[in-house]
């Protein structure tokens, strides 16, 4: 009998943490964080699968600099005025965000992203990367740090890339608490 009773109380807990952990919904207008991140319904959201450059980074090209965060974030607003923003996505990164995909207008915003070189693959999109620096377009068209290595140099905590790995690691971190997986 207590043994019964204790799988069914682990089971209860089971169900109830898979509830917490469950893919989520928001539909919208959102604001623009920057060249990976919106908000959006009041959720923090960060675009899954794309790193752009943070929004006070600057890159270089024919020898000038500029404003590439600045510029990314201009390029998430272009795409996400397409049409009502809808973002899906069940995993948190370590800032608390949701990472989710999001597209407007029918379109993926973390792919056209990386499509237009305003963000480089991070787990995903590596095709339309390969194009992207190909065809050097945006910030391939001239020298720029990896926003991750761009932090870096600036002390900011690390985020690995969102690839299957990562997604087992967040849902255990999920699934039995907030334990920091870094």
């Amino acid at each position: 009998m207590g043994l019964a009773l204790a799988i069914l109380l682990l089971l209860a807990l089971s169900v109830a943490r898979f509830d917490q952990i469950a893919t989520r919904q928001f539909a919208g207008t959102v604001r623009i964080n920057d060249g990976d991140s919106v908000t959006l319904a009041g959720e923090r959201i960060r675009l899954r699968g794309i790193d752009a450059p943070e929004y006070d980074q600057k890159c270089t090209i024919d020898g000038s600099s500029y404003d590439c965060g600045a510029r990314a974030r201009r390029k998430l607003a272009e795409l996400a005025s397409a049409g009502t923003v809808t973002c899906r996505g069940w995993e948190r990164d370590r800032y608390d965000r949701l990472l989710a995909r999001c597209e407007a207008g029918g379109r993926d915003l973390g792919r056209a992203m990386v499509e237009a070189g305003w963000a480089v693959a991070y787990g995903d999109y590596t095709d339309a990367e390969a194009d992207a620096r190909r065809s050097g377009k945006g910030l391939w068209a001239g020298s720029f740090d990896a926003p991750r290595d761009w932090r870096a140099h600036r002390q900011a905590p690390p985020e690995g890339p969102h690839d299957w790995l990562a997604q087992v690691v967040n849902f255990l971190r999920q699934f039995f608490g907030n334990i920091d997986a870094s």
